[in-house]
């Protein structure tokens, strides 16, 4: 057995399954359904024109026993004297008509409700004494052409008659002439009992039948139908226009009552569809089970025990190596997928190991070298700050101090000592709203001092938010950049208006002055630089808030600048509330 296992072993996927499939499916199935199929069939399309007897047969007796309900009807009224009274007087006004039809047609009208069978009731005479309605017709020249019209006259017997003309898919009459009483012989009688054709349908689609029914006249033309493809309703089909092959079983029943000489009760059913059921005889399905799920399962089980084992070791040794245990696969000896495969995973083990040793490390160094480049480059920026606005403003405090002994003066080197403890803190990456705001009155004061009437500004910040952290430094440079690039060239009349505000979970910063602004091709060179992180040169405080706004939220900020050459300039940031870095 272990000689045999390993021969196996060598042999490829496919074969193993195609061997699997030979011996454990194929074989067994073909013979045992071979088997079956020759017993079986015969039986089996016996046993169904059986039932399609059977099926027809139940029509037809449902079919006379819905007849029978009317022609019973039909002889009590053909016995009944009252009626003969009714329909053979002269009423000498309307008064008497309404109410002997109260007395006699009304209570029949009332009881046609009992017979499911029954649709309602038709008496036609020619008494000229009658008033014409509720069940009660005249003996008109229509009715006179009516074909059941001739056929009355020459019969004494009741008889069915179907109205192909009329707008109803289904209407068959019971028609008997009252002539019983010779006495009542003024004026003709006719009695005409429609049958409910919801009654007729019920008989046809109330049946298990694998096929479809056909009720047939005198001429072959289908009366009615179970069958919903054919629009048998539309125009007159007869039975022999179906397309009926060899492979129909035909069954059919001429109705031999008296009453029924003329219909036909046709069950047509296609035998092909036998073949697409599923019915097995229980000895059989017992014996091929056993056969087709024993021998099966034991050949199965004996061939995927290689498959098998040799896979779960395959797995396990997958698993340390997914637990960075990279040890190459010991059991390598065979020829097969699986032997290809543990042979695979040894060299991936040694190339892992390759490359953790050359690159992985190489990367973590390069990465580590990354992360260092970036804090310094955010240190340097976080550092940054324009010495020519240090010295423009002490040279300002000195000369005016040295003309004037103003009191001013100890406010304006007040806020410059703001700013310079500012400087000292610069190492903090977060600050609140708050803070910043401090350094941007400072700033706008000192200006204000520098440049007198000049500059005037106004501040609005929305009371909600002056605690939320933002990055140091982020909103002054720009403060900065306003006051110097666009209103210190103005003659007079600057100003700065400054709104910090909260949208949802969005801080948005908002910065407009009214000085000389840019054109059109200054403006797209700027984006383009950020975009881009070239340098920039003179708005190298724009450049470093943008980047370290980069650094800090990625895609998440946002960032807009309007300009019009002499007319000013507008910068809006939105941030997140909430800081991506912590």
């Amino acid at each position: 057995m272990k000689k045999i296992m390993q021969l196996f072993n060598h042999l490829k996927l496919r074969n193993k399954f195609l061997i699997v499939y030979i011996l454990s499916v194929f074989i067994p199935i073909v013979f045992s359904n071979y088997f079956f199929y020759l017993r079986t069939t015969d039986r089996f399309l016996e046993q169904k024109r059986t039932d399609i007897n059977l099926v027809v047969d139940q029509v037809e007796d449902e079919f006379k026993r819905l007849t029978d309900q009317a022609i019973g009807l039909t002889t009590t009224l053909f016995l009944d004297v009252r009626l003969y009274d009714f329909l053979d007087y002269n009423y000498a006004s309307p008064i008497d008509y309404v109410e002997a039809y109260n007395e006699v047609i009304r209570q029949y009208n009332t009881s046609t409700p009992l017979y499911h069978s029954i649709q309602n009731l038709i008496f036609y005479t020619n008494n000229p004494t009658f008033i014409f309605s509720g069940g009660v017709s005249p003996i008109t020249m229509t009715v006179i052409n009516e074909p059941w019209y001739d056929e009355i006259q020459q019969t004494n017997r009741p008889f069915l008659y179907h109205d192909r003309n009329t707008s109803e898919e289904l209407q068959i009459s019971v028609i008997k002439k009252l002539n019983y009483f010779y006495l009542y012989d003024s004026y003709e009688k006719i009695l005409q009992i429609k049958l409910n054709p919801v009654a007729f349908r019920q008989i046809f689609n109330n049946v298990t039948l694998q096929g479809h029914l056909y009720l047939l006249d005198e001429s072959g033309y289908i009366v009615y139908t179970n069958d919903p493809d054919l629009n048998w309703g539309d125009y007159d089909v007869q039975l022999a226009d179906l397309e009926l092959s060899d492979d129909h079983i035909v069954t059919r029943r001429l109705l031999s009552d008296n009453y029924f000489e003329k219909l036909e009760i046709v069950g047509v059913v296609d035998s092909a569809i036998f073949f697409q059921e599923k019915i097995e005889d229980s000895s059989y399905i017992l014996i091929l089970s056993l056969v087709n799920f024993i021998l099966p399962t034991f050949i199965i089980f004996f061939l995927s025990k290689s498959i098998h084992s040799r896979l779960g070791k395959v797995l396990r040794h997958m698993k340390k190596i997914e637990k960075q245990h990279f040890e190459e696969y010991p059991y390598v000896e065979y020829a097969d997928e699986i032997g290809q495969i543990t042979r695979q995973i040894n060299r991936m083990t040694r190339k892992i190991n390759q490359l953790f040793n050359d690159v992985f490390r190489a990367n973590l160094e390069k990465k580590d070298l990354q992360l260092k480049e970036k804090q310094a480059q955010l240190s340097a920026l976080q550092s940054q700050i324009n010495p020519h606005f240090l010295f423009n403003s002490l040279e300002t405090i000195r000369m005016r101090s040295y003309f004037k002994g103003e009191d001013e003066t100890a406010q304006i080197i007040e806020h410059m000592a703001g700013i310079f403890r500012n400087a000292l803190t610069w190492g903090k990456d977060w600050v609140p709203v708050a803070n910043e705001l401090k350094l941007i009155y400072a700033f706008l004061e000192i200006q204000k001092y520098r440049f007198g009437d000049k500059l005037s500004y106004e501040v609005n910040v929305d009371p909600a938010i002056k605690l939320q952290r933002i990055p140091n430094l982020v909103f002054l440079p720009f403060v900065e950049n306003a006051s110097i690039h666009g209103i210190e060239p103005l003659k007079e009349n600057g100003r700065i208006e400054i709104t910090i505000t909260g949208d949802k979970d969005r801080i948005i910063f908002r910065i407009t002055d009214n000085g000389v602004g840019m054109s059109q091709q200054q403006k797209d060179r700027i984006l383009m630089k950020l975009k881009n992180e070239e340098s920039m040169g003179e708005n190298v405080g724009i450049q470093n808030v943008y980047y370290r706004l980069k650094l800090y939220y990625k895609q998440e900020f946002a960032f807009n600048l309007i300009t019009e050459k002499e007319k000013g300039t507008t910068i809006e940031i939105r941030i997140p509330t909430q800081a991506v870095l912590e």
